[in-house]
């Protein structure tokens, strides 16, 4: 039976007065130095079968048949086998140089290339388009900034306990000195020393509360259980791993004192730290952290294989040894699977080939330990152990997990407040810099609330609304004869996040799968089938992403000024991964020389510019000369738009779909009206893809009252045939997990989690 793998879904819930707030400047800078010369040739030429890319320059060209899925037969398929013919037709191309990227694991160099080429055939496929990534926003804050880890993967950036929370607003140019201060820090220990050293000497006095508020609402107390952002969000400050980032992101001890690798690369054993509790949510100590934690959760895991267990596969993640066998049923002891608790204080995992990105997977959920004997109090079983599975009572709530990090909860009010205090059993109290934090539940029915809540000290930071801006322009803080704006105000960074405008290639759902009531289409069973037809065209898809005015799209909740610094061009962010030797790469028939130090991203424009797709993914001149595929709009395009849709046209004509204003395809897409920033981000996308595509596309704006039935439509759905809509612009997206390329590419794979969004699997 085939089963679907799950990871971490961020969902853009997180309204702008929010999200931008909490984002910190993160250093984007990757070392590249110039080692010996490791020359390499990858072979990227274009798959001849694969289904043509008609480029700007094809316009109205109709010489070769054009046939489209074949719906009789596709029809006729069970779900499983349907998705993979969809997939194949609209994404065979992009899995295989993904899957032949894949297989390169030891020259590190030839398979980022790899990779890179791959995220040029998704991009051309037009299956989704890279919208924005949290940040770029104008917002004021208490938060001092890089007193949290800013690393791009994994769930420390949750943690908060080293965040320094000050009780006045910081100053516009005091946040500058700061970031600057932290650039000369070479340790966490130096930046924190010179951090105080600086609010000191300014006249700001430290707060021990970090309040904040977000529109996250949870399901699951169990981090292991849940690949849902939304949920690890809440989860994450209650546990310790082995390693974590520090706020100058480097890798430290935390439940691991130290670590060895072993010379092939196929085992890492951990020393975990002796003396450390377990406690429950009144602190009571439980057990003692010991090795048989991460053996425990490693068997958790297996349990909930469709949520995080992808991670520990081979084709897949990193590899632990046996672990497809056992879930594959080819093996029926667990102890053969490559986690083994050698005794309290020695763990050792073994991988089936070296993944030199492990030790950076060990941030997330998939790596949290679990205390066996507390699990198992609450009712929970594990497969291992040759039990039926079942969580029991465990994760149901705040009192039903044990806890070995920072924080305890306090209380949990579903829509409402989560209360935290410092954990007295926590093995590092010299470093929790805020024993208190609240988060509180904002669902930006009130654009002003956030902002108003951050001037009367109720919330720590945030970000402004369009709004929340011009009132900043125009309040003057009691003493001053400045502005809010003037005297606070700051651009928050990007970060590794990026959210999406996915395309619904296997629509099957016209109304809410949890509600029948809400959601509905207006759609005939003609317009459906039509519209299956269009966005099953590969023309058709790339027409409507270049016809989305994007900078339009973010102007509606960040402003006119700031409208293009969020918005990303490629799914992996352009300066995520760079070479470390001089490579050679064989584009189209042709050798093309990247030296050291050369970023993903222009590796990627290389292969679409030799492909001839007509987008801009990779500036090299952004960013003070270092590069970026972040902070302009290289899809938007209205003339390449109206080529490509001639091109769709003329070949939908010949399997019987006219295309015209007078007979246009309709585009269902969810709008939250209750919100100001959701209903007018629709509206954008609306107005901008009818007027480019001079009416032969129309947007439904199908609308919903409240935050939970529309985060139904798209963001909690378990599959594919309950996605609610044809388009979703900038709706959900995708955060790394690991420092690999793969840990994005990974979500568009074959039963790959995102593709849900896409209709399948």
């Amino acid at each position: 039976m085939k089963k679907r793998k799950a990871q971490k879904l961020l969902a853009s819930v997180l309204a702008a007065s929010m999200v931008f707030g909490l984002a910190a400047c993160g250093s984007n800078s990757n070392d590249s130095n110039n080692n010996d010369s490791n020359d390499t040739t990858v072979d990227s030429s274009a798959n001849e079968n694969s289904e043509s890319t008609a480029n700007a320059e094809n316009e109205g060209d109709t010489d070769n048949a054009y046939e489209g899925p074949d719906w009789a037969a596709i029809d006729a398929m069970d779900y499983d086998d349907k998705c993979d013919a969809l997939y194949e037709y609209n994404l065979g191309e992009f899995n295989e140089f993904y899957q032949a990227a894949k297989t390169e694991i030891t020259d590190l160099d030839k398979r980022m290339a790899l990779m890179a080429i791959s995220e040029a055939k998704l991009l051309e496929s037009g299956v989704f388009q890279p919208v924005q990534s949290n940040g770029g926003s104008y917002a004021m804050t208490r938060i001092v900034p890089r007193t949290n880890t800013t690393v791009l993967w994994g769930l420390d950036e949750y943690k908060w306990h080293t965040y320094l929370v000050t009780n006045e607003l910081l100053r516009s140019e005091d946040r500058t000195e700061l970031v600057s201060i932290w650039g000369d820090s070479e340790t966490a220990e130096e930046w924190f020393t010179n951090a105080r050293a600086f609010l000191d000497e300014k006249g700001y006095t430290l707060n021990d509360t970090y309040n904040y508020e977000i529109s996250y609402e949870l399901v699951t107390w169990d981090v292991i259980a849940t690949s849902m952002t939304s949920d690890s969000y809440f989860i994450s400050c209650t546990y310790t791993g082995l390693l974590e980032y520090d706020a100058v992101n480097q890798q430290q001890p935390a439940m691991a004192e130290s670590y060895e690798v072993s010379d092939d690369g196929l085992t890492y054993t951990f020393h975990i730290r002796p003396g450390v509790n377990w406690v429950d949510q009144q602190g009571r100590v439980v057990g003692e952290v010991t090795a048989d934690d991460w053996v425990a959760s490693m068997q958790h895991v297996a349990d909930n294989n469709d949520e995080l267990g992808w991670l520990m596969g081979t084709s897949d993640g990193c590899g632990i040894k046996n672990y497809d066998a056992w879930i594959n049923g080819e093996i029926s002891d667990f102890s053969e699977v490559g986690v083994e608790a050698v005794d309290d204080y020695t763990l050792v995992y073994t991988l089936e080939a070296p993944f030199p990105a492990f030790t950076t997977m060990l941030g997330y959920g998939c790596f949290a330990p679990l205390n066996r004997s507390f699990y198992k109090a609450q009712g929970g079983t594990f497969s291992a152990e040759g039990d039926e599975y079942t969580p029991g009572n465990y994760g149901t709530d705040p009192s039903h997990i044990a806890y070995n990090g920072a924080y305890l909860v306090t209380n949990y009010t579903e829509q409402n407040v989560t209360s935290y205090k410092a954990n007295p059993e926590y093995w590092n109290p010299d470093v929790l810099n805020t024993p208190n934090v609240n988060i509180y539940f904002n669902d930006s029915s009130d654009p002003l609330r956030a902002y108003n809540d951050v001037k009367d000290n109720i919330s720590s930071g945030c970000g402004f609304t369009t709004s929340a801006l011009v009132q900043a322009q125009q309040d003057i803080p009691e003493g001053e004869t400045e502005t809010y704006f003037d005297l606070y105000h700051y651009t928050s960074a990007t970060d590794g996040t990026t959210f999406c405008g996915w395309i619904n290639v296997n629509r099957a759902s016209w109304t809410n799968y949890n509600d029948t009531s809400v959601g509905v289409s207006t759609q005939t069973d003609e317009d459906k089938a039509r519209t299956r037809e269009a966005l099953n065209n590969q023309n058709f898809r790339l027409a409507m992403a270049m016809a989305f005015d994007r900078g339009a799209f973010n102007a509606t909740s960040v402003g006119e000024d700031l409208k293009y610094v969020s918005l990303r061009n490629s799914y992996i962010p352009g300066t995520f991964q760079s070479l470390e030797n001089d490579t050679t790469v064989d584009i189209n028939g042709t050798s093309v020389d990247f030296p050291a130090g050369t970023y993903f991203g222009e590796i990627v424009q290389a292969q679409l510019d030799a492909d001839g797709v007509p987008l801009k993914v990779w500036d090299p001149t952004a960013d003070d000369g270092v590069g970026s595929s972040d902070g302009f709009d290289g899809w938007y395009n209205p003339d390449n738009a109206v080529a490509y849709l001639e091109t769709a046209i003329a070949e939908l004509a010949q399997v019987g779909v006219e295309v015209s204003e007078e007979n246009p395809i309709y585009i269902d897409v969810p709008c939250g009206v209750y919100a100001e920033y959701y209903n007018n981000r629709a509206n954008a996308y609306k107005q901008s893809i009818e007027k480019v595509l001079g009416g032969k596309v129309i947007v439904n704006l199908v609308s919903y009252e409240d935050s939970t039935s529309y985060a139904y439509s798209y963001y909690r759905i378990n599959n594919g045939n309950e996605a609610n809509f044809d388009t979703a612009p900038g709706t959900s997206g995708w955060g790394p997990d690991y420092g690999d390329a793969q840990t994005y590419l990974n979500t568009i794979q074959p039963y790959g989690y995102m593709n849900k969004n896409i209709g399948l699997y």
